[in-house]
């Protein structure tokens, strides 16, 4: 008999460590819908995910300028009406190649037939 408590304990265990390396990957994704502040990328990781991601504002600033110093991601500062100009961050030409790269070795390969029949099986 499968034990519930067990089985949920080592779900939320696995999901955290998963989510941990997740964030690179959102970040992206939104990114490539359109420039964002970190507050939109916040809400964008939220929604598109469900719920299932969430970040802190700290941790994407950190995660942003990390990127940007790989130059794989570039500001633009804009004026909004309250307050200091805003930051809008967009994938650089090496940020977007290499998102497309990651995206065919480890997201798209989850669209093939056979993974899929292994999925829903």
């Amino acid at each position: 008999m499968v034990n519930d408590n067990v089985i949920n304990d080592l779900l939320n265990a696995w999901e955290e460590t998963y989510k941990k390396g997740q964030l690179t990957f959102w970040i992206f994704l939104a990114l490539k819908e359109s420039n964002k502040c970190v507050e939109d990328i916040k809400e964008f990781v939220e929604k598109m995910s469900e719920g299932t991601m969430s970040c802190e504002e700290q941790s994407l600033y950190r995660t942003l300028r990390k990127f940007q110093n790989l130059e794989i991601v570039e500001y633009e500062c804009i004026r909004v009406s309250k307050g200091p100009d805003r930051k809008y961050y967009h994938l650089t030409e090496t940020g977007n190649e290499l998102f497309r790269r990651f995206a065919e070795r480890n997201i798209l390969l989850f669209t093939k037939e056979t993974i899929i029949n292994l999925l829903t099986k």
